[in-house]
C-alpha cells in the first residue's frame, strides 16, 4: 500500500505547554560554534540508558543548538544559548533559546515544505529537485533547512517556536504509541 507523507508544519505559540520549564535542568553556553558537540554531550549525558535512540537524540539536540549559535546569535561569543532539558525512559523534553531576532521565515519554510511533501506524495521527482534545500537571504552554502525536516519527524510530541521565534521547545516520547 502506498504511504502518503503527512504534512507537519512549524508553528509559533508562546502558550504551548512545551514551554513549561518546571523541573527541567538548565545550561547556558557561549555561542562558540567549535564547541557545539561538547555542549550537546553535557546535556545528553543525563539521559537514561533506556533511551534506545541516544545517537539520534544527540544529533537532534546538536542541530538545534547549532541553529541557535549560527543563525540566532551569529556565532557572537558574547551571546548565550540557553538549554532547558528533562529526560526519562519515556521522554526527552528540550527547550533551546538564543538571543537572536527569531526565525522570520517560518511561514515561508512551511510553504516550501508543503510543496516538497506534495512532490513526494505525487512521486513528482523532477519538481522535487526544486525542494531539496530551503535557503533564505542569510543562508550560506552549508544551510538547507534539512534539520527542520528531520526535527518534525523526530520530535513526535511536538516541535514549537515561541512568539519571538528565538526559542524552540520539543518533546520526544519513547515506548509504545498510545
Amino acid at each position: 500500500m502506498e504511504e502518503i507523507a503527512e504534512l507537519k508544519t512549524l508553528r509559533s505559540d508562546d502558550n504551548d505547554p512545551l514551554f513549561d520549564k518546571t523541573n527541567m535542568l538548565k545550561k547556558e553556553f557561549p555561542s562558540d560554534f567549535r564547541q557545539i558537540r561538547y555542549f550537546t554531550l553535557l546535556i545528553v549525558q543525563s539521559a537514561p540508558s533506556e533511551i534506545k535512540e541516544l545517537n539520534l537524540l544527540e544529533q537532534q539536540i546538536s542541530e538545534v543548538i547549532k541553529n541557535g549559535v549560527k543563525h540566532g546569535n551569529h556565532c557572537d561569543i558574547n551571546k548565550k544559548v540557553t538549554v532547558w532539558y528533562s529526560f526519562s525512559p519515556t521522554h526527552a523534553h528540550v527547550i533551546v533559546q538564543d538571543e537572536g531576532e527569531g526565525f522570520k521565515d517560518l511561514e515561508k519554510w512551511n510553504e516550501f515544505n508543503k510543496k516538497r511533501i506534495s512532490c513526494l506524495n505525487n512521486q513528482d521527482y523532477e519538481s522535487l529537485s526544486d525542494y531539496v534545500s530551503f535557503k533564505t537571504k542569510e543562508s550560506d552554502s552549508q544551510d538547507g533547512g534539512n534539520s527542520l525536516f528531520a526535527a518534525l519527524e523526530y520530535w513526535n510530541g511536538g516541535f514549537v517556536y515561541n512568539g519571538k521565534r528565538n526559542a524552540v521547545a520539543m518533546l520526544k516520547r519513547y515506548g509504545p504509541k498510545k
